[in-house]
C-alpha cells in the first residue's frame, strides 16, 4: 500500500451539545498536504463511525485526491447513538429538531471555526440521507448540495418537499438499490425503491436539479462503499 495512501489525518473531537443535552463526538479528515491558509469543500457525512469504518470514505477520497481524480476536502464525521438514531434523523421524530439545531447551530459553527472551509455537501445513508435532505429544505443558504445513499424517505419526509415552492437552488445525488423493495424495519418491510422513486418525481416538480441512479444492489454498505467514488466525483471533480 502507498504510505501517502496510508497515512491519513483524521482528527477526532467532542462537542457539548446544547440542543442534544450530551457529548456529541466527530471525526475530521483533512486531506493531503492539507495548508490552514486554503478553503477546502467540505462534506458533512451522517452515522460518522459507519461511514469512515465501514464505508471507507477517508481512504475513498485519499486514494481519489493523491491520484488527482477529486479536489482535496474535508470530511466532517457526525457520529449517532443506535438508540438515538431513528429519533434523530427521522423527519419530525422526538429528536428530530434538536439534532437538526445541534448540526447547525453547533457542529457547522465549531467545525468551520477550526478548519477554513469552501463549499459544503451533505452525505447520508438511509434515515442519513433523510436528515440530510431535511437539513438542506431548513437550511438551503448552507446546504445546497446533497448526496443520498438509499435515502428512507417516508411520507412524513415527502411532505417537507410538498411543503416548499421551490427547490431550484438545491442539488441531490440520489442513489438506490434495485434490491431495495423489502428492507427490513423494525418487525415490518419497507420498499425504499418506491419511496425514491416517488421522492425523485416530488424534488423534480419543485425545481430540484435531481440526480437519480437505479443500480444493483441491497440497503448497506457493501453496496455504498462501492458507489462512492461515483458519489464523490458529482461534486468534488
Amino acid at each position: 500500500m502507498d504510505e501517502r495512501l496510508r497515512k491519513r489525518t483524521i482528527l477526532r473531537r467532542e462537542l457539548n451539545s446544547t440542543y442534544l443535552a450530551e457529548t456529541r463526538s466527530y471525526k475530521v479528515y483533512l486531506p493531503p498536504d492539507y495548508d490552514p491558509k486554503r478553503r477546502y469543500p467540505i462534506l458533512y457525512a451522517q452515522d460518522g463511525e459507519q461511514f469512515l469504518n465501514f464505508g471507507r470514505g477517508a481512504t475513498i477520497a485519499q486514494q481519489m485526491i493523491l491520484e488527482d481524480k477529486l479536489l482535496p476536502f474535508i470530511i466532517a464525521a457526525v457520529t449517532v447513538s443506535k438508540e438515538n438514531r431513528t429519533e434523530e434523523y427521522g423527519t419530525n421524530r422526538t429528536r428530530n429538531a434538536a439534532y437538526k439545531s445541534f448540526f447547525i447551530e453547533e457542529l457547522v459553527p465549531a467545525v468551520e471555526n477550526e478548519f477554513p472551509v469552501g463549499e459544503r455537501v451533505l452525505v447520508g445513508d438511509s434515515l442519513g440521507g433523510t436528515v440530510s435532505l431535511d437539513l438542506a429544505l431548513e437550511r438551503p443558504e448552507l446546504f445546497s448540495r446533497v448526496i443520498s445513499l438509499s435515502g428512507a424517505f417516508y411520507p412524513e419526509a415527502m411532505k417537507e418537499v410538498l411543503r416548499k415552492e421551490t427547490l431550484s437552488g438545491l442539488q441531490i445525488y440520489m442513489l438506490i438499490g434495485l434490491d431495495e423493495t423489502q428492507v427490513p424495519v423494525g418487525t415490518k418491510t419497507a420498499d425504499f425503491l418506491s419511496y425514491n422513486r416517488e421522492m425523485k418525481q416530488l424534488l423534480k416538480q419543485r425545481g430540484a436539479s435531481v440526480t437519480y441512479l437505479e443500480k444493483q444492489g441491497g440497503h448497506d454498505w457493501g453496496f455504498w462503499q462501492k458507489e462512492l467514488p461515483d458519489a464523490f466525483s458529482f461534486f468534488l471533480r
